[in-house]
């Protein structure tokens, strides 16, 4: 059973109690990321992610880490498109430090000039990596190729122009506008007390002060997908089509996802066994959907020869036709809603997973669901409803993105 608070400020907790764990996973969920960017300022929301580790009032970097690591537990974060999550995993005995810590983080980080300008370095290094993988780069092309210049197509990590303009008081006006008690969750999952939760929550976010601006909004505008192409010195051609998606709170969020099962997200799937069992073409060759607030995509990806390009995205497109123009067959459809069902009680063995599930859905639709809710909206999956959805997307037009030599 999910159990759910708020504290004055705004703050909303949501925690799931499970009495045979031993360890405890809290995470803070803050309403941030690259969507909320303006372009000068990309990559803010990121960097911001990585100086929150930086030092606090009362500790220093060295300090955050060893603090977690004195207990044998685990400190981490990260920013997608349109959150950004703190987290840690301990014992049960040691949930006040997390608590401590996070808390301390979250509302103490001093910011220092001279730790800005050393991790702007290290980011800069973390775009290197990312670029030195094409794959990655392809991924981010496909995205400016479906929606073109918008937030949404940014790439998280921000450029080295946007990284390198930032200032201290770039960083801290958005922080103050961003980083406030009523565009965050608390979520909590494992072996805790539900009082003491509500006792820490209180002790050290209590007097964390409610946002006075309204929170930015966005809308992901309509968007003719296009074709781009990136030269880059590399063996393989690295190619992407993205279609349609849906939204987080689109009834076809679900069918989607046996649509992709059957699609190219499974070792079973169409895709893998036409492209790479039965003609050797590819690899790597998967598909996945991605859904935002108001919006969604989904991606097909390969890293192919060059010369067998054109052979991989005539399947790829004629696999598509075939799933949105006769469906899938039953005997796919009750693998796939299998697939599903078993990979969703599979996850729930993980305190991180419980808690990430709870505190990404409150704070972006608004409310959790717990395990019996999203069993039965699985369990409740139909076979005309998973055929419309692949009807819906696999029949629009894809973007197109390429990343190799030649081009």
């Amino acid at each position: 059973m999910l159990e759910q608070a708020m504290l004055p400020g705004g703050l909303r907790i949501v925690g799931e109690r499970i009495p045979h764990f031993r360890s405890v996973s809290v995470g803070l969920w803050v309403g941030a990321g690259s969507q909320f960017e303006c372009a000068a300022q990309g990559g803010v929301s990121h960097f911001i992610e990585h100086m929150l580790f930086k030092g606090t009032e009362k500790r220093s970097a060295r300090q955050i880490a060893e603090a977690m690591d004195a207990v044998g537990g685990q400190l981490n974060a990260f920013t997608a498109k349109e959150c950004t999550c703190y987290y840690a995993r301990v014992v049960d005995e040691h949930l006040p430090l997390a608590m401590d810590v996070l808390s301390d983080m979250l509302t103490a980080s001093l910011f220092r000039e001279e730790d800005i300008e050393r991790e702007k370095g290290v980011v800069l290094e973390e775009i290197n990596m990312a670029e030195d993988n094409p794959e990655d780069v392809v991924s981010e092309l496909i995205m400016l190729a479906r929606y073109g210049e918008q937030p949404l197509a940014r790439p998280i990590l921000g450029t080295p122009k946007t990284l390198t303009a930032l200032t201290r008081g770039d960083i801290l006006s958005y922080f103050d506008r961003m980083y406030r008690p009523d565009n965050c969750v608390l979520a909590v999952a494992g072996h805790y007390d539900w009082d003491e939760v509500l006792e820490l929550a209180g002790k050290y976010f209590g007097s964390w002060a409610r946002g006075e601006d309204p929170l930015p909004v966005y809308r992901t505008a309509p968007f003719a997908p296009g074709s781009l192409r990136r030269q880059k010195d590399v063996e393989q051609l690295h190619l992407c089509l993205g279609y349609p998606g849906v939204a987080w709170d689109d009834e076809a969020l679900y069918p989607l996802s046996l649509v992709n099962s059957v699609f190219g997200g499974a070792n079973s799937s169409r895709l893998f066994q036409s492209i790479r069992e039965d003609r050797g073409l590819a690899y790597s060759v998967y598909s996945y959907p991605a859904s935002y607030r108001d919006t969604g995509v989904l991606v097909v990806y390969a890293g192919v020869a060059p010369r067998h390009a054109d052979a991989v995205l005539n399947l790829m497109g004629e696999e598509a036709r075939k799933l949105a123009e006769e469906g899938m067959s039953r005997s796919e459809f009750e693998q796939a809603r299998a697939q599903m069902r078993a990979g969703y009680i599979l996850g729930l063995e993980s305190t991180s997973s419980r808690m990430s599930a709870m505190g990404r859905r409150l704070l972006l639709q608004g409310a959790p669901q717990s395990e019996e809710e999203v069993l039965q909206r699985i369990d409740g999956i139909t076979y005309e409803k998973v055929c419309e959805a692949g009807r819906a997307a696999l029949s629009a037009q894809p973007a197109l993105a390429l990343v190799g030599r030649d081009l």
